[in-house]
């Protein structure tokens, strides 16, 4: 099957110009600013962008186990429509991917059921260090590591298992970062005051700065004493930027950082309106956090934008605080989000691009993706930046039916979703006889 696609605007690598792009099969075939060729299909893009596939480093599929709030196929069906071709899912399902076994179990759900390209990443436990070691890195995104703090009861608190993890695996180490120790003696304090109705404005001031910054310095110490490949998930404050570097290209980091979606929108204030629906670990904080972590996209402390996508019913979320689970959905609306911030004048399509498409393939070591470049698999998306929509109960594709975003008004609309060269959504409508492929790194 030969693609053109005539006349976008394509954005990679730091510029943006008009060309055309011949899909061949899996690949980009030819990028040229006038390609002539037969093919099978032509698209006119005239004032579209046209961009790599979006690569989320980070989400929660909630397969297996706790498919009542999600599963790979909604999920994956939802981020396609976001423009997001390719995730890494984490291990805190029901059983936790503590083994090889259940690892690749996860796998073979996702050669069925997914629509988009995925990994999985090997969960750690205290004492599940053989398994994690026998992780083959050319095949798994990475290594999971909850620590200081969990939501699906995979803390990681021994620092001789830690220790042995950082100082022996051979490939990239993933972590979530917040000392439980600190969050236990802050919740405490609000059970004093507040008893059991604990305001969600209190949630990070419990899940605090001080959390954060306490197990992140010590994971970058860590990684630091053993020279290992470390990548921090979602940074939530402005103190934490200091751990990181802007001073060295990105391929030769040892260490580095990721910001998600939420942090960069919301901010405290914003519990007042939408409550427990944007009760996420780690906490949003401050508007001085939120204003702080653009800038860190910008000077480039922080390397990647993720999603932390991780959907619960409503009904889940509208229990009281010490109830409501934290997470939301969000790989729909990702990629528009930070559109929109471009809309705002914010950041450019540019750095949207580096930081949702180039560099995770870059941190991963992702095999022939994330970028526009012959010979690459054709992960592309149209975008139409003059096509506003609006976020509705109707149109919201995740299995858990609602979006933070709800009742906000996006100035650009995701047109085409290619992966691996087929079309598989268009205008609203789903092509889904062809599933995703399995991400290789090149480690």
């Amino acid at each position: 099957m030969r693609v053109l696609i005539k006349n976008s605007i394509i954005i990679n690598e730091g510029k943006s110009f008009k060309s055309d792009l011949l899909i061949e099969g899996l690949y980009i075939k030819k990028i040229a600013k006038k390609i002539n060729e037969i093919a099978d299909k032509t698209i006119n893009a005239e004032g579209m962008l046209l961009i790599p596939g979006v690569i989320d480093d980070q989400v929660h599929f909630r397969e297996p186990g706790l498919t009542h709030k999600a599963d790979i196929y909604t999920e994956s069906k939802a981020a396609i429509a976001g423009g997001i071709t390719s995730f890494m899912e984490m291990p805190n399902t029901k059983p936790q991917v503590l083994t090889q076994k259940l690892l690749e179990d996860k796998f073979e759900i996702a050669s069925k059921n997914s629509i988009a390209n995925y990994s999985f990443f090997m969960g750690a436990s205290n004492d599940n260090i053989e398994e994690v070691l026998k992780t083959n890195p050319k095949e798994v995104a990475a290594i999971k590591i909850f620590m200081g703090s969990s939501t699906g009861n995979m803390l990681v608190d021994n620092i001789t298992t830690l220790e042995k993890i950082f100082s022996e695996c051979k490939m990239l180490i993933a972590v979530h970062c917040e000392d439980e120790n600190i969050i236990q003696y802050n919740l405490n304090k609000a059970k004093e005051k507040y008893g059991n109705k604990i305001p969600i404005s209190m949630h990070p001031e419990i899940r605090s700065v001080e959390a954060c910054y306490s197990s992140s310095s010590m994971a970058v110490k860590m990684a630091k004493k053993h020279n290992t490949r470390l990548h921090v998930f979602h940074i939530s404050t402005e103190k934490e930027l200091e751990l990181f570097d802007n001073k060295i290209p990105l391929n030769e980091k040892l260490i580095t950082s990721e910001v998600c979606i939420h942090h960069l929108y919301f901010h405290k204030e914003d519990y007042n309106k939408y409550g427990s629906l944007i009760k996420w670990n780690p906490a949003i904080k401050e508007k001085s956090d939120k204003d702080a972590l653009l800038k860190g996209l910008l000077n480039d402390k922080l390397d990647v934008i993720a999603t932390d996508h991780a959907p619960h019913t409503l009904d889940e979320k509208n229990k009281n605080y010490l109830e409501a689970p934290s997470g939301g959905p969000l790989v729909q609306h990702a990629l528009p989000a930070m559109l929109e911030l471009v809309n705002k004048e914010k950041i450019n399509y540019e750095k949207v691009v580096e930081k949702m498409c180039h560099n995770p393939a870059i941190c991963f070591q992702i095999e022939k993706r994330g970028f526009i470049k012959e010979g690459f698999y054709a992960d592309l998306v149209l975008i139409n930046p003059d096509h506003s929509w609006k976020v509705q109960k109707s149109n919201i594709l995740y299995k858990c039916k609602w979006s933070p975003f709800e009742g906000k008004k996006f100035s650009h609309s995701i047109s085409h979703t290619f992966v691996n060269g087929n079309l598989v959504y268009k205008k609203g409508v789903f092509n889904e006889e062809k599933k995703g492929m399995r991400l290789k790194f090149i480690r």
